[in-house]
């Protein structure tokens, strides 16, 4: 799978890093989300789903593909 953030969407919620905190993590200065692994193994796919689901600003996209 792969993960991306669209950081000029990102509102700075934090909610993708309670949901999968060894995916995403936060840049406090930019206030914006930082991808931590955008190609997380597959075990991780339902914390990283639901950061993606839970996202209040939706910034998050999950494909399929691996890079």
């Amino acid at each position: 799978m792969r993960v991306e953030a669209d950081v000029d969407l990102c509102q700075g919620h934090q909610m993708c890093q309670t949901e999968a905190p060894a995916v995403f993590g936060f840049d406090a200065d930019a206030d914006v989300v930082v991808l931590l692994d955008e190609s997380p193994p597959e075990g991780l796919r339902g914390e990283v789903a639901a950061a993606v689901r839970y996202c209040p600003a939706m910034a998050l996209t999950l494909s399929a593909r691996r890079a």
